[in-house]
């Protein structure tokens, strides 16, 4: 994992992407008991509006044709993990790669999203393995509740919460 956090920050410091945050499973992994996952997903907020639809192509240039990392499906294998890389694409993602925090992966430094947000985005995605992993959080990490009701409150998400607190009786 850290060679691979190492290459996520030499993508930021190259230019290629202004910030990362690891989200998703790997993200929650960061607070609560492990679980498994296919892939490591990176919100990324990229330097300018890309010229093309492609918006990612300038993250698969500097990983496949420069570095020479192969491209499986939808992710990227750096160091030996499948990276799916999602442009922040809402004003959840975006709040959550803004407030993200750094976790120490051996001797580097890895940008996370906070738990809070992390909830968030399980809650308003809402699969069922998402529901799960909520569940999980709730249960194990260390959370701040107030920071959640905001984040959730700030976007719309307080009546899912309040349906998934009924169905899981949790919270």
């Amino acid at each position: 994992m850290e060679a691979t956090v190492r290459v996520l920050n030499d993508l930021e410091a190259a230019g290629v992407v202004r910030r990362y945050a690891i989200a998703g499973a790997m993200g929650a992994n960061f607070y609560i008991e492990p679980t498994a996952t296919e892939d490591l997903d990176v919100l990324v907020l990229l330097p300018a509006a890309p010229a093309s639809p492609d918006v990612l192509r300038p993250i698969y240039r500097f990983l496949v044709d420069e570095r020479g990392f192969a491209a499986e499906r939808e992710c990227v294998v750096v160091a030996g993990i499948p990276v799916q890389f999602l442009e922040v694409f809402d004003p959840l993602t975006t709040e959550g790669l803004d407030e993200a925090v750094e976790f120490p992966v051996g001797g580097t430094r890895a940008r996370v999203l906070r738990i809070e947000h992390l909830m968030a985005i399980m809650l308003q995605v809402g699969r069922p393995k998402d529901h799960v992993r909520l569940a999980l959080a709730i249960e194990q990490a260390d959370w701040d509740r107030d920071r959640f009701r905001a984040v959730i409150g700030r976007h719309g998400l307080r009546a899912r919460w309040a349906a998934f607190r009924r169905r899981f009786n949790h919270g």
